[in-house]
């Protein structure tokens, strides 16, 4: 963590896990991590007191693991324990979910057990519009909706396949298997695309390589409880094994 000159001023957007402040760099902003768990479109909720601290810890730790890895992301530099500093991007309003193993929505809407492993990861893309539940979308309504183009697709695909191939691997050695995750990209000022948002247990579905137990935010949802005390093991494991 190094120091900066830069101080949070104006809150431009508070989201459900997040607040982001405007600084005196137009194009860096300032990221504040919360407590707050939220669930099925905000229509749960609680503040469990730690969560900011280690989505802010994993997240950033992910994203300097991805830079060394040539996979660059908005990400600038942690700043405290709950807040960093990232690139000011256009955000893209897709969701990019990447799935490697059957849970969640997937297992309902195709009527397979969770834990079934995929032939091959598949890519997914969800519209991020709480007023309409974040629909799954085809790259047709995409390009009706003006949301991508049909190159920033292919980018967005292509891109979120890498990251898989590198997170599987990070996680697969410090014994966690990633069954799927949430990716949100932004257009930089040249028009390019960069990695955006968060890689966290809020972001990602992680399970334990040997009984399976769920590390991340459906200990939330499901009420299994111990979600502090899970992002805690997640984040014991990815520090200590950030050089295996």
């Amino acid at each position: 963590m190094q120091s900066t000159h830069l101080s949070p001023s104006t809150l431009l957007y508070e989201g459900k896990a997040k607040q982001l402040f405007l600084t005196d760099d137009p194009q860096v902003l300032w990221v504040r991590y919360k407590d707050d768990a939220t669930a099925f479109n905000g229509q749960k909720f609680d503040r469990l007191l730690g969560k900011g601290v280690l989505n802010n810890l994993i997240s950033a730790q992910i994203f300097k693991d991805l830079a060394d890895f040539g996979i660059p992301s908005h990400f600038i530099d942690r700043v405290s324990d709950i807040e960093q500093l990232v690139r000011r991007v256009e955000i893209i309003p897709l969701e990019v979910v990447v799935r490697n193993v059957v849970a969640g929505s997937l297992a309902k809407r195709l009527g397979w057990e969770e834990g079934r492993s995929l032939k091959q990861p598949i890519v997914e893309f969800y519209y991020k519009n709480d007023d309409l539940g974040d629909p799954l979308l085809t790259e047709n309504h995409i390009d009706l909706l003006d949301l991508a183009t049909t190159q920033e697709i292919k980018e967005l695909r292509e891109g979120a396949l890498q990251i898989n191939d590198f997170l599987t691997k990070r996680f697969s050695k410090i014994d966690l298997q990633l069954v799927d995750f949430k990716l949100e990209f932004g257009r930089q000022p040249d028009g390019s695309l960069i990695l955006a948002d968060e890689i966290s247990p809020d972001t990602c579905r992680l399970w334990d390589g040997k009984t399976n137990e769920k590390m991340d935010k459906d200990r939330f949802r499901r009420n299994l409880g111990g979600l502090v005390e899970a992002y805690q093991e997640v984040w014991n494991r990815l520090h200590v094994g950030k050089d295996a």
